[in-house]
């Protein structure tokens, strides 16, 4: 397959790009809504996580020290929240999730996106019934790590899937509606807990219990999906993705994308060790972006808000209801600056979207330090109006992470790894994000009793570095076929430097197919 398969692999590989036909069908782009309401799961919890931790009924069943905390003036305001067991909370889901992701690589490959989608749907499903009937800490716990498999196996499959069933002029656009999805789930969790929070007892018990809705339309549109070209012929069944493809392309001239997907599916078969190949030096360029990218996303400092938005609030001094509804404001703030990643991404580019928004990201941190820094002591509240602008300015920087790190920060990692190592490269892609989020969730709020308004300059500082990172070593992939993403690499100023010869490329895949060979015999 050109590119990904072979420019990784070396010589023989055809650009045929100009070669590819077909349209937008109604077919795939209903069949992208459905896997993309996978992402509504990530981002309900998301939203939900803040809010729950925020009401008193849970935090007088579960964790009652912050409880008191909470009722009483602190002479840190910025320690109300500091409690590791209500981290641990958060936390929890994201490691399950991470051990997940890498289970869910060879479950992925081996029976197909659509199978690890349907595994991800039921292990929500059973997460959040045992959170909404929890009655002590460990049941509570469970649910939790039942919840991050789920995550874990969604958001392994989800962004392969939209970024296979895609045609390459829109992937950009379809693959970012599982972030939609995502940006969907957040704002109706912060609905959800706004309307929860002043039900005696048992609000929060229906706050995370409504997961299961997420958790059904995934695990019953997962069954009803068929499964993606590459995957139908990567798994033998090439008459079949054939078709497949034809259909959702609309026409029956779907040779050069047919060949393209062929090559890379018998290059793929070569490769029987994804995880140590991805490792050799013609997949540098990709091995590094599933990474970084993952990494840097999480470092936007964006989940300090999501997460905990609610709490963050409350320690700014807002009430209850007032905290929630800011967290709510952001939300929604979040889910319409996706709409506009989506109409701008196939249009101006993947890298103009990432560098202005983190410009924007950066200014917002500062101008929220510095109002904090001279507004916000001890034993003090926020001014209304200095409030007011830390919402604003908050809204601004959710804005900015929602049209460019927020969806590109999956969109890009699915979009570029070959056949052969795909996988295993957006397993890594989805593990280095939950690693960086479980210890965002864990560490944040003692780094926020700590460092108190500099937390948002620590972040501002990351921001800084991943914006130089995208100008510096990130290619533009718009409009780029997804098998012939290796041409980009070579083009590259600084990649050219690293990747083998292609020589050298090609005396590998001759290698590794005379080793599986070699193996078989």
């Amino acid at each position: 397959m050109a590119g990904g398969s072979f420019a990784g692999g070396g010589g023989g590989a055809k650009e045929r790009a100009s070669q590819y036909k077909g349209k937008v069908t109604a077919y795939v782009v209903i069949a992208c809504i459905v896997a993309a309401t996978g992402g509504s799961l990530f981002g309900y919890d998301i939203g939900i996580s803040g809010g729950v931790t925020s009401m008193d009924d849970f935090l007088k069943d579960f964790f009652p020290t912050v409880y008191r905390n909470k009722r009483h003036a602190h002479e840190n305001n910025y320690c109300k929240y500091n409690n590791q067991g209500l981290a641990a909370f958060t936390s929890s889901l994201y490691l399950a999730g991470l051990v997940a992701s890498l289970l869910a690589s060879p479950v992925t490959r081996k029976y197909g996106r659509r199978a690890s989608i349907i595994a991800g749907g039921v292990s929500f499903l059973i997460g959040s019934a045992l959170n909404a009937s929890a009655v002590n800490l460990a049941m509570l716990l469970l649910g939790r790590i039942m919840l991050g498999v789920g995550i874990g196996f969604g958001n392994q499959a989800i962004p392969l899937y939209l970024s296979e069933m895609a045609p390459t002029h829109l992937r950009g656009g379809l693959n970012m509606m599982f972030q939609v999805a995502t940006t969907f789930g957040i704002f109706t969790a912060n609905m959800v807990n706004y309307g929860t929070q002043n039900i005696t007892r048992w609000g929060w018990r229906l706050s995370l219990g409504l997961a299961a809705v997420p958790a059904l339309l995934m695990t019953v549109g997962g069954i009803f999906l068929p499964d993606t070209p590459n995957s139908l012929i990567e798994r033998g069944l090439k008459d079949k993705g054939r078709k497949l493809l034809e259909k959702i392309r609309g026409t029956k001239d779907v040779e050069a994308e047919f060949q393209d997907m062929i090559e890379a599916s018998e290059f793929a078969e070569s490769v029987k060790h994804p995880y140590r190949n991805i490792l050799q030096r013609k997949y540098r360029p990709e091995l590094v972006m599933a990474i970084f990218l993952p990494a840097f996303q999480i470092l936007t400092g964006i989940n300090t808000i999501l997460f905990y938005a609610p709490v963050l609030f409350q320690s700014m001094g807002f009430a209850g209801d007032a905290s929630l509804y800011s967290s709510a404001t952001t939300g929604g703030v979040l889910a319409f600056s996706t709409f506009i990643s989506i109409a701008a991404v196939d249009r101006l580019g993947r890298r103009p979207l990432l560098i202005s928004g983190g410009v924007q990201m950066i200014t917002c941190q500062i101008i929220v330090a510095t109002i904090l820094g001279i507004k916000f002591g001890n034993y003090q509240h926020l001014s209304k109006s200095s409030s007011i602008w830390v919402v604003v300015v908050i809204c601004l920087f959710v804005l900015a992470f929602g049209y460019s790190w927020g969806p590109l920060g999956w969109t890009v990692p699915s979009e570029i790894f070959p056949l052969e190592i795909r996988s295993a490269g957006q397993s890594i892609t989805v593990a280095v994000n939950l690693v960086f989020t479980f210890m965002v969730a864990q560490a944040f709020l003692s780094l926020l009793c700590a460092m108190r308004f500099g937390i948002f300059l620590f972040f501002a500082g990351w921001i800084t570095l991943m914006t130089l990172f995208v100008f510096l070593f990130l290619p533009e992939t718009k409009g780029i076929p997804i098998e012939e993403m290796s041409f980009m690499w070579r083009r590259h100023w600084f990649w050219k430097k690293i990747l083998p010869a292609e020589s050298e490329s090609q005396d590998a895949k001759i290698k590794t197919s005379m080793d599986s060979s070699d193996g078989a015999a």
